[in-house]
């Protein structure tokens, strides 16, 4: 329809709906309300003026899935991109960690609308189902139909050695994520759940999966390469590391706060060495030169590395045989083991949480205390390798629950490397608001508390590809 045409329609509708208002119900004008909606000749609910799927701006939905939650948020986006990330159109927070069985649900929209539920299932596929028909029916509305939403994008954690960057899902890829199960058997299949929920609900809307692994691709051979036999690195056993989304959002977002920019920005900018630590239930560092990822800490599957909530994080593999050949372990019970009754909650004996861990410890629970210094003394020797990769630091960026919220543990990091010249400002971690630097003045390494924003950069990629499309 040519813009002379919309503005002649759009005539006719205000005459209708005036007839409409002065003598009742007008069913010309509702057929005229039924062509808008058809043609998409107006924004639908929530979108700002002028939007639409071909007009500039678009729809993207974003989920990441975790072993016991779900989140999904709807932005609409515009070119250029902003800086800082928008608030999300539409969120929607799952968890059923508590009680199995039940799960608690929350939505809420940018215009302010909260709606809260508990819901007797625990089934991803269901949740989604439900969860999406709140962004175009009731109180959480915000799009009028469905078919307004025009790419969904998936957070997923190992697309093994042949995926290493965002990709539009395909069957292969699908087969992928599945074949790489084997090795993030918490995370994968749920991103398949989500996948293929997606394909019953939304069945032409095009879909991406970013990759968790894809920002450690620039890792050199002597981080990826393992010191076995060289079949291992051949067979695909390397090191991939995790938490990709969350250490290049990071990177990016420190380097904003302290005034920065990467080359990919500004060739002439000086160099930039950041060592990011995602603290959250699961843990990695990673060092990070001018954006580019050149060291982690997690490597073939998210077990090696720190000390984490419920994972042991790296241990000498001769244990694992003892177990095997000494204790009757098989290989089941050792899975089980470093993955869900380790790290804090194995040491402590009390809880994966570092609230708790902190709580009991200063009730002078010794348990408690030694699961703490555990976690800080491995903390500080990673930074430490991370430190020598780099070859100095610029910055230290904390990001995750632990790394934003928990100033004893910042404090403890940062008491390993005084020697550099690190001053935090005590005043300043304890009391730290998210993307702040907390360091003093005059420290010579900047300490950065940011927090994590995985949703917005996988939004971003989609926003990439669904240019490509259009």
């Amino acid at each position: 329809m040519s813009i002379r045409n919309i503005k002649q329609f759009a005539a006719c509708c205000l005459l209708l709906l005036l007839a409409e208002k002065a003598t009742g119900p007008c069913p010309a004008f509702r057929l005229c309300v039924d062509t808008v909606k058809k043609e998409r000749l107006l924004p639908s609910h929530g979108s700002k003026p002028g939007a639409s799927a071909g007009g500039g701006f678009v729809k993207i939905l974003i989920l990441n899935a975790g072993s016991s939650s779900q989140k999904s948020r709807l932005y609409d986006l515009a070119d250029p991109l902003p800086d800082q990330p928008p608030p999300p159109l539409w969120e929607a927070d799952a968890d059923w960690s508590e009680q199995q069985g039940r799960t608690e649900l929350q939505i809420t929209t940018a215009h302010g609308q909260v709606q809260k539920e508990q819901l007797q299932t625990d089934r991803r596929p269901e949740l989604i189902e439900h969860f999406l028909q709140t962004l175009w029916s009731g109180a959480t509305q915000v799009i009028a139909r469905p078919e307004d939403i025009d790419i969904v994008g998936h957070r997923v954690v190992h697309g093994g050695p042949e995926y290493r960057e965002t990709t539009s899902i395909t069957p292969a890829v699908k087969a992928a994520i599945k074949q790489w199960a084997v090795l993030a058997p918490a995370q994968n299949p749920a991103n398949l759940e989500g996948i293929e929920a997606i394909e019953r609900i939304l069945p032409t809307v095009p879909q991406v999966a970013v990759f968790d692994t894809a920002f450690h691709r620039s890792l050199p051979l002597p981080a990826v390469v393992y010191p076995g036999p060289y079949e291992w690195f051949e067979q695909g056993i390397r090191r991939y590391g995790f938490h990709g989304i969350s250490h290049s959002y990071c990177a990016h977002r420190a380097a904003q706060i302290l005034g920065k920019e990467f080359p990919e920005k500004n060739v002439h900018a000086p160099a930039l060495r950041l060592i990011t630590c995602h603290l959250g239930n699961g843990c990695s560092l990673a060092a990070i030169r001018d954006g580019i990822s050149i060291d982690t800490t997690m490597g073939f599957t998210p077990l090696e590395g720190l000390m984490m909530g419920s994972r042991s994080g790296t241990v000498d593999p001769g244990i694992l045989t003892f177990l095997l050949r000494q204790k009757g372990y098989s290989a089941e019970q050792l899975e089980t083991t470093l993955n869900k009754a380790s790290g804090l909650q194995g040491i402590s004996g009390i809880s994966s949480d570092m609230r708790q861990i902190l709580q009991a410890r200063s009730e002078g629970n010794t348990r408690a205390m030694l699961a703490f210094d555990i976690y800080v003394h491995r903390l500080r020797s990673f930074i430490g390798a991370m430190l020598a990769t780099l070859g100095g630091v610029d910055a230290l960026v904390f990001a995750g629950g632990i790394g934003e919220h928990a100033a004893d543990v910042r404090a403890g990091a940062c008491e390993g490397f005084e020697f550099l010249g690190l001053q935090l400002d005590p005043e300043k971690n304890a009391h730290a608001a998210a993307d702040q630097d907390i360091a003093s003045p005059n420290s010579a390494v900047r300490v950065v508390v940011v927090q994590t924003q995985e949703d917005w950069e996988i939004a971003k990629a989609c926003w990439n590809v669904a240019k490509t499309l259009s």
